[in-house]
């Protein structure tokens, strides 16, 4: 009994202690986090930051002074996603995060997309990271006061927007645009130049699988052959589909086609998976 009262003790502690860890308060966060997601045309914009209020505080030339870096929001640093290249008042921008600093001023804002996430505080960023930096004019609105500060997406046409960064009485707009027309023109080429190779591929080995239509799956793969040429794992599923038809001497040339072109990547598993198949087919064990 002596022995285990170590072990009661410290069972007791643990439970003790994950007790504590989750009783541990929580309260309210003074600027909480925001997360946003925005189609624009076929492309997406995502943006995270947190949001303080002003509270009574005068914020542009007080809270925050102007002339000065800001991290444009409070606690880390505000973060903007473009799922594609974008262009920013005719400067290019590649797709990617970036973190969104900024250096306020009476008349215009200085807009910088950093590429080194890791530096939650512009001043101290190394500028050499700096992916582009730009200058919008400001605007401010005496009849309008917005509470907590605010980034969002305005103006969304097809292939443009705007990035809206609002709080008190002032704002910044920092339009760009997106290539939505080359991403519509491929998509129309390649629905309408029918299935790919790979799909015709994929389907007659998925025919084949299932043991389904095996007159259809040599069509389609005849198809993936004519459209993305001979290569050795196509030809030896198309010497299983000659198998299941009973077409011995096309699935043999298939198969011994395909260990030649194998051997000359280096591979010798097909070879030896073929050698199997033809065995099987003309009756040796």
């Amino acid at each position: 009994m002596k022995n285990l009262l170590p072990i009661l003790l410290g069972g007791l502690f643990m439970l003790f202690s994950a007790g504590q860890a989750n009783a541990q308060l929580q309260t309210p966060a003074a600027s909480p986090n925001a997360k946003a997601t925005y189609s624009v045309g076929l492309s997406e914009v995502h943006i995270d930051y947190n949001r303080p209020s002003a509270r009574d505080r005068v914020i542009f030339g007080g809270l925050v002074p102007y002339g000065e870096p800001w991290r444009t929001g409070a606690n880390a640093s505000s973060k903007i996603t473009f799922s594609d290249d974008v262009e920013i008042m005719g400067n290019a921008l590649e797709a990617g995060t970036y973190s969104l600093f900024t250096v306020p001023g009476e008349e215009e804002w200085e807009i910088i997309f950093h590429s080194n996430l890791r530096h939650n505080t512009p001043g101290g960023r190394d500028a050499s990271e700096d992916a582009l930096v730009i200058t919008v004019p400001s605007h401010h609105h005496e009849d309008a006061f917005v509470e907590t500060f605010t980034i969002s997406l305005d103006y969304l046409r097809n292939n443009s927007a705007h990035i809206v960064i609002v709080w008190e009485s002032t704002s910044v707009l920092i339009p760009f645009t997106v290539d939505t027309d080359a991403k519509v023109m491929a998509n129309i080429e390649r629905v309408m130049a029918g299935p790919s190779g790979r799909d015709y591929y994929v389907a007659a080995a998925y025919y084949l699988d299932e043991g389904k239509d095996f007159n259809q799956a040599l069509k389609w793969m005849n198809k993936s052959i004519e459209k993305d040429g001979e290569r050795f794992w196509v030809l030896r599923t198309k010497g299983l589909i000659e198998k299941e038809l009973g077409m011995k001497d096309a699935a043999i040339k298939s198969l011994n086609k395909s260990s030649e072109l194998a051997r000359e990547m280096g591979n010798e598993g097909y070879p030896r998976m073929n050698n199997e198949t033809i065995a099987e087919i003309k009756g040796k064990k």
